[in-house]
């Protein structure tokens, strides 16, 4: 039989390697990936439907799986054991193992895999460590660990780093080529941590001054993590072989009988995977003349999964190893640490109630991978000599019990807020500056047209007003010329007339009749001449005329193209005002993504979860950050403006208003928007949303926004004079999600606050309306009513006690006290802690005294002045017990005592 040893991947003199096996003939099991990768080939990713929705909250159950490897013999074992058979008889086919006790007698047992002296590297890797690879690639953790016997094999098998020989290289080296191949370094990161847990102390294997690392609970989640370790970034294979030889040489080791080379600390390798998930784009187009496009990214998401290397050291007896001094300390700090875990093992096995995690360092930083959200699977190492038989049926059992423990495989993704901001803001500038080209050639494209008609309008005047002037010119002179005849004619006729008229009248006697006809003749016929010439001058006036008015109509024409440009002028206005409108929606949009993300940041730094509006429990307060940067809607104000920001809220656009409601209940969380909002007419666009729009989130916002008016006194007694407590009752009452019913009861639980609206709050509908809201069982939402009703019950109280109030509780009236007695002592704490206080502040006034003792409320009384877990309220329901006689009565009758 072939030996060899495992330590640190060096083989001894005179032994001989294992001999590889091709994987091609072996049989597939159960413990590889559903999705296996042929030899050769790039590692294969498993589907993650099949482990489990995407960020889902539900887990998918996996138990660890558990394979087996055998020590070849060594040279020391083939001598002392020559006449000795091993005392374990491998069945790999049937995946099972046979464990000695005599010659005629033996143990079986069943394992996921069972590796043989003579199964290669590659096998172990693919068998053992890639399931769990692919399942970390796929966004969970996993864990792969091995257990066994000092010099069996276990840094052989995981830490062998292969320089001289490729095919020798362990699970540490195999499992990083594999991220690496997968991950793009460009968007994903991968990050190492190498420690070990020697002495009950954790020390950094890279850097060895830091050698004692706390270990770091979260309290809700339960995750371990070590902020002192040195995390490094790893970018290619070279580094990270550099980072392995590195801790290899700082990992404490010992000679020992059993292995020269004995590792005296636990190893522990942490890869941290970092990986984004592209989301898919949505387009979406606003109803505009000029069908403009938008695409609206979805939010990235970053899915941050671990995968833990853990090489245990061996256990040892110690008459067998032959420790002493301070390996002998050592030695019981391993067993202790080993032992530790196996109790772990058990009680999850046993499916224990108390399972003892903290008993060691060890199980406190293995919490996740036994009974915890990773995938995990063990390699127990064998040796085959039958000297060692105890321990090896020890390692086996310690198997076997593993393989009971059911893991819940859970995957942690963040949404990635910065990347989304980035790429809308990159976005934002692209739409910025093509607006500003655009915007520049409109400019110039108006101002060339508008030149051109100037010019096109004066030069037609021009060539009018020269051709009119010397058509003007010639009518004056051709008619100056003609009365200037006319005048001469006229003067020759007066002359020849006075020297020969008389004389030719008296000679010849009819003389003068003839030449006075003659003249008269002539006369005429000049007279004619200047009626055609009159007439000419005329119609080459009328001429004149329509020469100038088709100058006039070509001025027209140049009055049409001025009235065409300027209607191009307007449409290309409202073209540049919906340009700006949407322009200013996702500026806006930026700015909201800015806000949530700050909220979300600041929730999860503080290990809060709330709403994004907030303002329902308590009102939140947004300052100027310490670096002097404003907050997001001081910015609002400044770049959007209130006004404009109102407006959008009668937008025609759906996806507009939605997001304008939004955009004004994130600035109405902060008190010092609160007045400009109600002054700018903000409250009665709310409750006219309230009234008038059928959408859900319209709705649900808009309760919202009114909710965190409502923390105002002032706004308060506007709401009621508005009509806001009947919108917010027939929207409690039509309303079916949760979101919205909680928005609507926290307004309402605001306006209980107020000792002056108690009674037209009630005669409005307002505490039905609060009652009838716990139909929908949803913890928020009954929150809102118990807060609600505890503040009326204060008013109540405080009323009462000043003489303004008499008579029993409106609360009583209205048929509150059955589910108050019923949720006093509710498992959410919120609820149950407005809840007592409602009961104590009813049982403060007398007269409700017997409903209450009726009603079972006395019960809840005493219960609370001796269980609550505040002292205020266990004090007030104890003074008031006291002080009641009519509790102090019934309490002697049913013999109760405080």
């Amino acid at each position: 039989m072939a030996s060899s040893a495992y330590r640190n991947g060096t083989v001894q003199k005179g032994t001989a390697k294992p001999i590889s096996v091709t994987p091609t003939n072996l049989k597939s099991s159960s413990f590889k990936s559903r999705l296996h990768p042929s030899p050769g080939s790039g590692i294969r990713r498993t589907n993650p439907a099949s482990f489990g929705a995407a960020g889902g909250n539900d887990g998918v159950p996996g138990r660890v799986r558990v394979a087996v490897r055998l020590r070849p013999r060594n040279a020391e074992e083939l001598v002392a054991d020559a006449d000795f058979a091993d005392c374990v008889e491998l069945q790999p086919e049937l995946k099972r193992l046979k464990l000695r006790k005599n010659n005629w007698d033996s143990d079986t047992y069943e394992f996921d895999e069972v590796l043989t002296e003579f199964a290669s590297q590659k096998r172990v890797y693919e068998v053992v460590a890639k399931p769990v690879v692919e399942s970390v690639l796929d966004g969970y953790n996993g864990t792969v660990m091995a257990y066994g016997q000092t010099g069996t094999g276990k840094t052989f098998t995981l830490g062998r780093l292969g320089e001289e020989d490729t095919s020798s290289r362990g699970i540490m080296v195999r499992s990083m080529e594999d991220v690496l191949a997968d991950v793009s370094l460009e968007t994903d990161s991968v990050c190492v941590s190498y420690l070990q847990l020697y002495m009950e102390t954790i020390q950094d294997l890279l850097d060895p001054t830091n050698d004692n690392i706390s270990i770091v609970e979260d309290p809700k989640t339960g995750d371990v993590s070590l902020p002192g370790a040195t995390l490094l970034e790893i970018r290619d294979q070279q580094s990270y072989m550099e980072l392995l030889r590195l801790g290899e040489a700082h990992r404490i080791a010992a000679n020992t009988k059993l292995n020269t080379e004995s590792s005296r600390s636990h190893a522990i390798l942490m890869i941290h995977v970092k990986r984004s998930v592209v989301g898919r784009e949505e387009d979406f187009s606003s109803e505009t003349n000029n069908g403009s496009h938008f695409v609206k990214p979805s939010k990235p998401l970053v899915r941050k999964s671990k995968l833990v290397i853990v090489d245990l050291a061996g256990s040892e007896r110690i008459h067998k190893s032959g420790s002493e001094g301070h390996m002998l300390e050592e030695a019981k700090s391993i067993n202790l640490s080993l032992s530790a875990l196996g109790k772990c093992i058990n009680a999850l096995a046993e499916n224990s109630a108390h399972v003892p995690l903290r008993d060691s360092k060890l199980t406190r930083l293995l919490r996740d991978s036994f009974g915890g959200t990773a995938r995990t699977s063990l390699i127990v190492t064998i040796g085959p000599s039958p000297r060692h038989r105890g321990e090896t049926a020890s390692t086996i059992l310690f198997g076997q019990r593993a393989m009971k423990v059911e893991n819940m495989l859970k995957i942690k993704e963040e949404f990635d807020y910065k990347s989304l901001s980035r790429r809308l803001e990159i976005q934002l500038d692209k739409l910025i500056a093509e607006n500003e080209r655009q915007q520049k050639v409109f400019d110039d494209e108006v101002e060339r047209i508008n030149l051109e008609a100037q010019n096109r309008i004066a030069e037609v005047e021009r060539n009018f007003a020269d051709a009119l002037e010397k058509e003007k010119l010639k009518c004056q002179m051709e008619y100056m010329e003609s009365v200037k005849k006319l005048e001469e004619k006229m003067l020759l006729n007066q002359q020849k007339q006075e020297s020969n008229g008389f004389i030719n009248d008296v000679c010849n006697g009819e003389g003068p009749g003839v030449s006075v006809a003659g003249e008269v003749a002539e006369i005429r016929k000049l007279l004619q001449n200047e009626i055609h010439m009159r007439k000419a001058a005329e119609e080459e006036l009328n001429k004149l005329k329509s020469r100038l008015g088709q100058y006039a109509l070509s001025g027209s024409c140049g009055d049409m193209q001025m009235s065409n440009l300027h209607k191009s002028l307007e449409d290309e206005s409202c073209q540049k005002k919906k340009l700006e409108e949407e322009i200013v929606i996702l500026r806006s949009q930026l700015l909201q993504l800015t806000f949530e993300a700050d909220q979300m940041r600041r929730f999860l730094d503080r290990g809060e979860c709330g709403n994004a509006f907030a303002g329902l429990d308590r009102h939140s307060q947004f300052k100027d950050t310490g670096n002097g940067q404003k907050a997001p809607s001081t910015t609002l104000f400044e770049q959007v403006g209130l006004q404009k920001i109102l407006s959008l809220l009668e937008s025609e656009d759906a996806n507009v208003r939605i997001h304008a409601v939004k955009v004004v209940a994130n600035l109405a969380a902060e008190e010092a928007n609160q007045e400009r909002i109600v002054e700018a007419g903000g409250l009665s666009s709310l409750l006219m949303l309230l009234r008038s729009f059928e959408d859900e989130t319209v709705r649900r916002v808009a309760a919202g926004a009114i909710a965190n008016l409502a923390m105002n006194e002032g706004n308060q007694e506007l709401i009621m004079t508005q009509g806001g407590i009947s919108l917010l009752s027939m929207t409690a009452a039509d309303a079916e999600d949760p979101q919205t019913l909680r928005m609507v009861a926290g307004a309402i639980a605001n306006l209980c606050g107020n000792d002056k609206l108690q009674m037209k709050l009630r005669s409005e509908g307002g505490i039905r309306a609060l009652l009838g809201m716990v139909r929908c069982g949803h913890p928020d939402v009954l929150s809102q009513v118990a807060r609600g009703i505890a503040n009326f019950a204060k008013c109540e109280s405080r009323a009462s006690t000043q003489g303004v109030k008499s008579g029993r509780s409106l609360l009583i009236e209205d048929g509150a006290l059955p589910w108050i007695v019923q949720n006093a002592n509710n498992e959410a704490a919120p609820i149950r802690r407005h809840i007592e206080l409602a009961l104590c502040h009813l049982a403060q006034h007398e007269v409700n005294a017997k409903e209450m003792i009726s009603g079972g409320a006395l019960w809840e009384l005493v219960r609370i002045s001796r269980d609550c877990s505040r002292e205020d309220i266990r004090s007030l329901a104890r003074r008031t017990l006291s002080s009641s006689p009519t509790f102090r009565s019934e309490m002697r009758r049913l013999r109760i005592e405080l």
